[in-house]
């Protein structure tokens, strides 16, 4: 029976076999099979690995991560990013890719100390980057983030960014300042982004957001005043919607989109949505 992806302690590089991913700037590597390879057959390719790490386990089976410099050519194979996967690909699949994707970006990111600049060191047996000339310790970082749907009976509010995929709108979501609670944080951004107050929130659920590092803290609000006023440079539309007449919304397996669904199903007595986790 499939298990499908699951982190567990770090695995030792030391260990022989086992299943590899390959991540370089373009993505990771894939061919028909899918995204594992087995990591003593790709060691033997002409690869240039800057790094490897321990992830878990898929399908009770373990699973290490390349890291190349790089993208490098193999027969057969090709290269594509996460977003791209993310859209594509099985859940269990994107989550074992999100995770390894934000421990690629966290090593790429520390490769050398913040404080006084020297080159880092992995640290055996732990998930950080350590500097041998003034020892800070970088973790692996997370920022947490809200996202919230705002409503008013029978109507939620849903803005655009000038990012978003043409006609697609979403739920509001920035990210938590430091001092801040995620409730103190909802109510300044939705004032922030679109001029208007709210109330009675309720939190509803989180999932890790590998673009590049967020954890999103999932809330609903209710309508308590204000009139729309699109915050410049970073809505570019915001508006009211029937719940039978919505526009484009995000992809089926994002917060954002489980958000407006279990309003819409819980207004209209619908079985209710999973949040994929």
């Amino acid at each position: 029976m499939s298990t499908g992806w699951q982190t567990t302690p770090l695995l030792d590089n030391a260990l022989p076999g086992g299943w590899a991913l390959v991540r370089s700037p373009q993505g990771f590597l894939a061919d028909g099979n899918g995204v594992l390879f087995p990591r003593e057959w790709l060691k033997r390719q002409d690869l240039s690995i800057r790094g490897e790490h321990g992830l878990g386990q898929f399908d009770g089976e373990p699973v290490w991560m390349l890291v190349l410099d790089q993208p490098a050519e193999l027969e057969g194979c090709f290269w594509q990013s996460l977003r791209q996967f993310m859209l594509q690909a099985d859940y269990p699949t994107f989550r074992m890719l999100a995770f390894a994707d934000q421990v690629g970006t966290w090593q790429a990111n520390h490769r050398f100390c913040g404080r006084c600049g020297s080159a880092t060191q992995q640290v055996p047996g732990e998930r950080c980057m350590r500097c041998p000339a003034c020892g800070l310790d970088s973790y692996a970082r997370i920022s947490p983030s809200m996202i919230v749907l705002v409503t008013r009976g029978d109507e939620v509010l849903l803005a655009r960014s000038p990012r978003f995929v043409a006609g697609v709108y979403s739920t509001l979501a920035g990210f938590v300042e430091p001092g801040e609670s995620a409730e103190e944080c909802v109510a300044r951004e939705v004032r922030e982004e679109v001029g208007i107050e709210v109330r009675n929130l309720q939190y509803l659920g989180s999932q890790g957001w590998p673009f590049p590092h967020s954890l999103m803290l999932g809330f609903h609000a209710e309508y308590a005043g204000g009139e729309i006023v699109p915050q410049a440079d970073e809505i570019e539309d915001a508006a009211w919607f029937h719940i039978e007449n919505l526009p484009p919304l995000p992809m089926q397996r994002s917060i954002a989109r489980y958000l407006i669904d279990l309003y819409v199903a819980r207004r209209l007595g619908l079985p209710e949505p999973q949040l994929h986790r």
